[in-house]
């Protein structure tokens, strides 16, 4: 039995994560859930899941929490009230001893601090979050090497790379395995078809529909960007340990193959299913096991085709910028990852257009290229500046 901590339970990966952890009874008990502002979710979560602990992350939301009488509401549905906190009770909560593993999903640099303390205690960390290795790669591997904890990738394209590497991988040894290169698959998300001119028009509607796959909006707008690839090109640099020239991308709109391994002896090993969260996520949680997700079977026959191409690094500017950030991933990863978010955020608020999110990213790179991360502080530091400077350019129409 698994006692699981679930941060970011109301999102796309967490509603998915209990969807498989309540096929399981007998394997997994929920400790614990972690959310932002979605308080009518989480109270069902919890009336159906049963958790100790319960932390409620914007400060408004835990007011109406208690306000509209939750706890009351759950004592009589459970028998009683689980402990519920803020974000400040966050940290002790993901290094409680009851907890085995971590799923850390919170969207966003917010979703770091949680999971780096996670790791610094030991844990078995579900990793669902890009930007906290983007942010602070070279912290958390330290952590794990430290702690004895462990990362285990919940991201379709790191979970594919993972099911095809060997069992006995070890990133201190990447370079003894044979890997020719990894090859991250993206589905070129809904404007692979587009001209220049077309994207200058795009509006925040048009980019939240992905053609494949149902998510939260930043990433959504990412995956139309192909941002999402180049975070998680960085993300691969870390978890895997190999070089930049030995990650490559490859544009696959069925979504169906999630990643390939090359390796020298001209093997391609990938993992293929359909296009649901529900696999990786059971992938993980039953290690070594395999265990039912609820995801629908591939039936490839009735597919008939699949189909790759390279990506056109002329539209998709922001997978070219992070090729370029594979060079210096200590400090130009998290000004990627930063600008790129306020960039986000002021396009779904309709304050920049679309290619902006290029300009503001390009901007924030020249500006902070010479810096240096020589501890946690320092990437957190930058990180704040960044989101400043992004915010001033907006401010001032500096491109």
């Amino acid at each position: 039995m698994q006692n699981l901590l679930l941060l970011g339970a109301t999102g796309t990966i967490g509603v998915n994560t209990l969807d498989v952890v309540a096929r399981h009874p007998d394997r997994f008990s929920v400790f614990g859930l972690v959310a932002g502002k979605n308080i009518d979710l989480l109270f069902k979560q919890a009336c159906a899941h049963s958790p100790q602990a319960l932390i409620i992350c914007d400060p408004e939301a835990l007011a109406d929490w208690h306000q509209h009488g939750y706890s009351q509401l759950l004592n009589q549905k459970l028998g009683y009230v689980p402990d519920i906190g803020g974000a400040n009770e966050l940290d002790s909560l993901c290094a409680n001893p009851s907890v085995d593993t971590v799923v850390a999903a919170i969207v966003g640099s917010a979703g770091l601090r949680p999971t780096l303390c996670a790791l610094q205690a030991g844990k078995r960390v579900l990793l669902a979050n890009k930007e906290s290795l983007v942010l602070a790669g070279q912290f958390m591997i330290q952590a794990c090497r430290e702690s004895g904890a462990t990362i285990l990738p919940v991201d379709s394209e790191h979970n594919a790379i993972y099911q095809c590497l060997p069992q006995n991988y070890d990133i201190a040894r990447a370079s003894q395995f044979g890997i020719e290169r990894l090859i991250l698959t993206a589905s070129g998300g809904p404007f692979r078809k587009k001209t220049l001119e077309e994207l200058t028009r795009v509006t925040p509607a048009q980019a939240i529909a992905h053609p494949n796959w149902v998510m939260g909006r930043k990433i959504s707008v990412d995956s139309a960007t192909m941002a999402n690839k180049g975070l998680e090109l960085i993300e691969a640099l870390w978890l895997f340990g190999l070089p930049a020239n030995q990650l490559s991308v490859l544009v696959h709109p069925q979504s169906i193959v999630h990643s390939m391994v090359e390796y020298k002896d001209g093997s391609v090993l990938a993992q293929l299913g359909c296009p649901d969260m529900r696999t990786p996520i059971a992938h993980v949680l039953g290690l070594p096991d395999r265990i039912e997700s609820g995801s629908p079977r591939l039936n490839l026959a009735q597919l008939a085709r699949l189909d790759f191409e390279e990506p056109d690094l002329n539209r998709f500017i922001m997978l070219k910028l992070a090729f370029d950030v594979l060079n210096k991933p200590d400090t130009l990863a998290p000004v990627y990852n930063a600008a790129n978010e306020v960039a986000v955020d002021l396009f779904l608020n309709e304050k920049i257009a679309y290619m902006d999110i290029v300009r503001l990213t390009e901007s924030c790179l020249s500006r902070f290229g010479s810096e240096s991360v020589r501890s946690l502080d320092d990437a957190f530091d930058l990180d704040l500046s960044v989101r400043a400077h992004a915010t001033e350019c907006v401010g001032k129409l500096t491109w």
